[in-house]
């Protein structure tokens, strides 16, 4: 699937992710994944269903569902270059992505967000209802802890 908008190319094809692009986006701007090797972003990539936003053949847009398509969708890494912010971008993405064959029928659609719940309330997202239902095993800093490991 792929559109074009404005000189904007957004796409689920694998093959136009530019993968150190990505790495170098969350492992050295994003708060969730810093430090995270490019070994580990190409995994996760592998094994999930992507998206991107081009320009002039630039990766600015990135966006991943981990997913079954079939139940759950757990959205993540989700950002838009600083240089491409304000444009719209991301709630074009948003839109591209909820209408995605793969992610029709699911019975649950999640994600977390330090800082963008209006964007995400846009398009149905709500706090849980029932967060004591919710669990979950944490390991803070557990890319700088394997990068540091290596070492």
């Amino acid at each position: 699937m792929q559109i074009s908008e404005n000189g904007f190319i957004f796409s689920d094809q694998k093959n136009l992710l530019q993968v150190e692009a990505i790495h170098h986006y969350l492992s050295e701007e994003s708060y969730w994944a810093k430090n995270i090797s490019i070994e580990l972003v190409n995994r996760s990539i592998e094994n999930s269903l992507c998206f991107g936003i081009y320009k002039n053949q630039e990766q600015v847009g990135f966006a991943r569902w981990i997913t079954d398509k079939a139940t759950f969708g757990w959205l993540c890494d989700v950002y838009i270059e600083s240089a491409y912010r304000g444009l719209g971008l991301s709630k074009k993405l948003m839109s591209f992505m909820i209408f995605h064959p793969d992610l029709q029928g699911l019975r649950r659609y999640q994600l977390a967000t330090l800082d963008a719940h209006q964007l995400y309330a846009q398009f149905g997202f709500s706090l849980l209802k029932n967060p004591e239902r919710q669990m979950g095993i944490v390991i803070a800093n557990c890319y700088q802890n394997i990068n540091t490991e290596r070492d």
